[in-house]
């Protein structure tokens, strides 16, 4: 592989250093010391939130007295010497379509009442609790998670930490803006086309979405087996944390994969000797921002470096965009079917719109697009039979105007057009990660994709450990 020379820059922080910049591991270990108490985490973490979150719009939902309260608690175990759980007293945001036990779950939409019983976690949250995080708000989404970036009708538009003028990315886009400013070093995701890996990317944070089936899910989304759950996180020792958390088991997910049969923080550092890794810089059919391009080969050399092969390949598929939106529409179609007229009329004027185009596609054509998708995993499932995983960009631009669903110019007016390099990989299913690595010009973040093959997420996050400790992110703070 040639070799390349990748601009960057660091942005100046303009955040005071607080206990709110540590990493959730940082924090257990403060707490298990007596250096912090979950209380001034707690208290640090509301005061970023008060501090930040207007310039971003990252949360629909702050509860400070109910994080308080959840911290007191925390901060009597740590006391005793008697912690409960992996997570005891790290405060965590949870992304404003996961049920949560005594919030409102409006799904960034007017047409969702928020007076009525909240009386259910979902497993995702449930497991959180469980461990103990710390619970300090619900953070925003497009409605009912539908797009690339993250706006919508009920809290606005959520800008991006790095430059307000940009988006955020999306769906999680709040959850993202969150956990890059501090205002929480955990948050739960969802990834139905690219929702944790693109604001990841874009805000310059750690994902994965695991393979599917692998964290439970209740209720099942509208979207069906292309909807994912997932960590977002500072580091990707936190990323691998919080998997051990959400995935233990869920009855209520009949599609749910059993358990894990070890930790994925165990063997996290093993790195990446021996591996065989294949470089796609654009799958084969996607068109990559030149600047982008540059940062990511360069990247990929750490690989070769800690002594993994990298060979430039492609899968050899096609972009699968329209079977995708038959799948992805069709289920924006069912998740609004219960709608009035007049509740109609308060859509997102863009989710409107796919609803109506789901509508119109046949059983056939879903079969079609299923079809499709079955391929498509089989392909993949032939090359990591060669290589195993594939580097490629997360999102082939950097991050555009906020409140707009595509860059200006652009050819196609779905957020699809943009984000080709994410979506085929929820239709097949298989574990994909996002990490910052490095920086554009205009002080943007860019992110790498490691994908693998179903059931390898452990290997997945090798990997992406291997190249954070390769090219480390400083992670400063963000300029708001």
């Amino acid at each position: 592989m040639s070799e390349t020379t990748a601009p960057s820059t660091t942005p100046t922080p303009v955040t005071t250093p607080s206990a709110a910049d540590l990493t959730a591991t940082e924090m257990l270990e403060a707490f298990a010391s007596g250096q912090l108490s979950p209380v001034e985490a707690t208290e640090a973490t509301l005061e970023r939130i008060a501090e930040a979150d207007p310039a971003v719009n990252a949360f629909c939902l702050v509860d400070g007295e109910h994080a308080l309260l959840q911290a007191r608690d925390s901060e009597r175990r740590w006391q005793r010497g008697q912690s409960v759980g992996r997570l005891d007293g790290v405060p965590t945001s949870i992304k404003d379509i996961f049920l949560t036990r005594d919030w409102p779950t409006l799904r960034g939409s007017r047409t969702v009442c928020p007076d009525q019983s909240w009386t259910v976690d979902a497993p995702a949250v449930a497991r959180m609790r469980e461990h103990n995080a710390v619970f300090v708000g619900k953070t925003t989404t497009p409605e009912l998670a539908w797009k690339g970036v993250t706006d919508s009708p009920l809290t606005g538009a959520t800008r991006n930490p790095w430059e307000t003028t940009r988006t955020a990315g999306g769906s999680s886009g709040g959850a993202a803006a969150a956990v890059a400013l501090g205002m929480a070093p955990l948050a739960i995701g969802t990834d139905g086309g690219g929702s944790v890996r693109i604001p990841a990317a874009f805000c310059g944070i750690c994902t994965l979405k695991p393979t599917y089936g692998r964290i439970p899910h209740y209720p099942a989304s509208p979207f069906g087996t292309l909807a994912h759950a997932g960590p977002m996180t500072t580091t990707v020792t936190e990323t691998a944390l919080m998997m051990d958390v959400l995935c233990e088991p869920d009855s209520r997910d009949w599609s749910a994969l059993p358990p894990p049969s070890g930790s994925f923080v165990e063997g996290l550092d093993a790195g990446v000797r021996g591996l065989r890794l294949a470089y796609s810089p654009d799958l084969g059919f996607a068109t990559v921002d030149s600047e982008i391009a540059e940062i990511v080969a360069e990247a990929v050399r750490a690989f070769e470096e800690a002594g993994a092969s990298v060979e430039r390949a492609d899968p050899g598929f096609d972009d699968p965009v329209e079977d995708f939106h038959v799948l992805w529409f069709s289920g924006a179609a069912k998740s609004t079917d219960h709608l009035t007229d007049a509740q109609r009329e308060l859509l997102d004027p863009g989710l409107a719109q796919v609803c109506r185009q789901g509508l119109d596609y046949s059983a056939q054509d879903y079969l079609e697009a299923t079809d499709t998708r079955m391929k498509l995993g089989q392909r993949m499932g032939a090359f990591h039979e060669t290589y195993d995983l594939l580097l490629t960009p997360t999102v082939p631009i950097p991050a555009f105007e906020a409140d707009a669903e595509v860059p200006a110019g652009s050819t196609t007016p779905r957020w699809t057009g943009w984000t080709p390099l994410s979506y085929p990989f929820n239709m097949t299913q298989q574990p994909a990660a996002s990490v910052p690595c490095g920086f554009t010009s205009d002080g943007l973040p860019v992110g790498l994709q490691i994908v693998g093959p179903r059931h390898s997420d452990a290997r997945v996050l090798r990997a992406a450990r291997a190249f954070e400790r390769a090219r480390p992110w400083n992670r400063p703070a963000a300029t708001v």
